[in-house]
């Protein structure tokens, strides 16, 4: 198939002129003014996956694959997925926008700098850190120096500032801190979670950064710079638009990740492609315990959201690793690995099925797969009631997807009863944790460490606590243990600290050994990236 140019794209969606704002020949910024008018809604595409392993899944592949095979079955179909943040970029695991006949372009930009959205968001965040500290310096703020809770972010990999020491230089009021990642920041948060410029500014107002000295909570309000922040973030509101190979048009914006924390694109950009197309494909962050939970129950409940079908996506290779195959063997069949892997599966299953939404399970085929390990899938899911289709969508694009495009329409077309979270928001926390821990991980309970328990006084006596529960949890496992693969059992989750998003709208909770800083791993994919005479970028 011939490639598709931008200008397809923008004809394929049929945007007015007067909402798309070029950044270049092949991306846009699409105004927020788009969503003024009441358009008819199209159904919208849930894709999860497995619990990730060091073979890949490949979950945004399959996401374009379905989107290109929905498009080739003459269907409008719009993508909403979230930009790539440079930490992974440059750490483990290199690009995120598909792969092969099923991927997003300008992958090199995407990867890199994009549409400037990451840096406006990392100021937005880090201006309010220099207020706060000049706020303390200057007295002008009723705000404990021992007790500011706003830490400051950079989109950049970088174990060593996981714990730092501010105010040496004698301007300020030496105290301990850290950097987070930028997509863990609280102004990402808010950004992917905002409706409209006055919901944005009202988020950024109710932001906690700290406390009083007798644990009254201050508010980013007092700092006196919403406007400020707001306007360094004007242009970061409004998604952006691309294309897959195919001339999918797709809505990329905002990027937390889902294992520290809510794991999906923005709000707008998911009302966009509903907006414009059919059918609207998005994804959520690692598996359907992380990014698919906090789909449903925050991003959902905030906004009035509900997916018309939910694909899970899985391999025959990530299966065999949860039943014990070395990577180094993956390419050796082994029917019997593939069987020990199922219960993965059956897990995610398991924790979809809470949301009485249509399910289709997504294999994802890789060019040596074994046909007696794909039919091992496919018999697991016959038995199980559930559709399941292989899609060979990285070599074949959107007609490799054309067997899953066809379950996911007759999925979506299937009635659902309303939408229902998982709990309610005003059940005390850890009954809140204990619902997602037994009924998404599999986990026989909760326990809270002392400082935990500490932490979680503090904001219950705050009146901050009727909020949904985002939990930062290692994304290789079911458990807090990223050891344990396959479906474990007899496992207890440890939550060791709380963090307030008041803005974003949740509670986060810590678990096990999870950063918000992720670190570099000993050969960086930095080390693989180049840049050629000709001014172009490969080892994304």
């Amino acid at each position: 198939m011939e490639q598709s140019t931008f200008s397809d794209c923008l004809e394929r969606i049929g945007a007015e002129p007067e909402y798309i704002l070029p950044m270049g020949r092949n991306k846009a910024k699409v105004s927020i003014k788009a969503l003024d008018d009441n358009h008819k809604q199209g159904k919208l595409i849930l894709v999860s996956a497995i619990t990730p392993t060091p073979s890949g899944e490949g979950k945004t592949t399959i996401s374009v694959g379905l989107a290109q095979g929905l498009q080739v079955l003459g269907k409008k179909v719009c993508l909403a997925l979230r930009q790539p943040s440079m930490g992974p970029v440059f750490g483990r695991k290199g690009g995120a926008t598909g792969g092969g006949k099923s991927t997003i372009i300008p992958t090199e930009e995407i990867n890199m700098h994009f549409t400037g959205d990451f840096h406006a968001i990392t100021s937005a965040h880090n201006l309010i850190s220099a207020v706060i500290d000049n706020a303390l310096f200057y007295r002008t703020i009723n705000l404990d120096e021992r007790k500011v809770t706003w830490k400051r972010v950079m989109d950049m990999n970088d174990r060593c500032l996981r714990s730092i020491i501010v105010g040496l230089n004698k301007q300020g009021f030496p105290r301990e801190s850290s950097f987070d990642i930028t997509p863990a920041s609280e102004i990402m948060a808010c950004l992917c979670l905002a409706t409209s410029y006055a919901d944005m500014r009202s988020r950024i107002d109710r932001i906690v950064i700290g406390f009083t000295v007798d644990d009254k909570p201050v508010f980013a309000k007092e700092l006196g710079i919403t406007g400020a922040v707001m306007a360094l973030l004007k242009d970061a509101m409004m998604p952006n638009l691309v294309r897959s190979m195919e001339g999918v048009p797709c809505f990329l914006h905002g990027g937390p990740f889902a294992n520290i924390a809510h794991g999906c694109n923005s709000v707008l950009a998911t009302r966009m492609a509903l907006r414009y197309g059919d059918y609207a494909v998005t994804e959520a962050g690692f598996a359907f315990d992380l990014g698919a939970e906090k789909f449903l129950d925050i991003k959902c409940r905030q906004t009035g959201l509900a997916p018309d079908a939910i694909v899970i996506v899985t391999t025959a290779r990530a299966l065999k690793m949860h039943g014990g195959t070395a990577l180094a063997d993956l390419k050796v069949p082994n029917v019997d690995a593939v069987r020990a892997g199922l219960p993965n599966l059956a897990a995610h299953l398991d924790a979809a099925a809470n949301f009485q939404r249509p399910v289709v399970v997504a294999i994802n085929k890789f060019a040596d797969d074994n046909e007696e390990e794909l039919l091992a899938i496919r018999e697991f899911c016959k038995d199980r009631g559930v559709d399941c289709a292989v899609a060979d969508i990285f070599a074949n694009g959107g007609e490799g997807g054309r067997e899953l495009a066809e379950k996911v329409i007759a999925a979506a077309d299937r009635p659902s009863p309303n939408f229902k979270p998982l709990y309610e928001v005003n059940i005390p926390v850890e009954e809140k944790i204990r619902t997602i821990a037994t009924k998404i991980y599999g986990a026989d309970g909760v326990e809270l460490t002392p400082a935990a328990r500490k932490k979680l006084a503090l904001f219950e006596s705050c009146g901050l606590t009727n909020l949904p529960v985002c939990m930062a949890k290692t994304q290789n496992s079911l458990s807090d243990n990223a050891k344990l693969r396959g479906r474990p059992k007899g496992f207890t989750i440890t939550v060791r600290d709380f963090e307030i998003a008041n803005g974003a709208g949740f509670l986060v909770a810590l678990c096990g050994e999870i950063m918000r800083m992720p670190a570099l791993p000993r050969i960086p994919n930095a080390t693989s990236i180049e840049l050629d005479d000709d001014g172009t970028i490969h080892g994304v």
